[in-house]
């Protein structure tokens, strides 16, 4: 049976990530409170984060801007992970 969580995306329980997928005290705190249904949420937020901010995932500064993405995305805290301003997903009118 899978484990449970209440998810801080989902705002449910949800089955939990079968491991921390993220190092440190913060991937401990995702494996405990995020589902695997909202890590996926997040992995699909981060790939339009890093391509609408031109990110590098080389660039330590730009791990730091995305670790505060994904706090912001997963427990709604601070002012990132929301889409990019004026965003507009593929296929949608502007």
């Amino acid at each position: 049976m899978a484990r449970m969580v209440f998810c801080q995306v989902l705002k449910r329980e949800a089955p939990g990530l079968e491991a921390a997928p993220y190092p440190g005290e913060v991937g401990i705190r995702i494996y405990e409170n995020i589902s695997d249904e909202g890590w996926r949420q997040w992995l699909e937020r981060l790939t339009t984060i890093i391509n609408e901010n031109q990110l590098s995932t080389a660039d330590p500064s730009n791990i730091q801007l995305i670790e505060q993405h994904m706090i912001g995305f997963l427990f709604n805290e601070g002012d990132l992970g929301q889409l990019p301003p004026g965003f507009q997903a593929a296929g949608g009118k502007k």
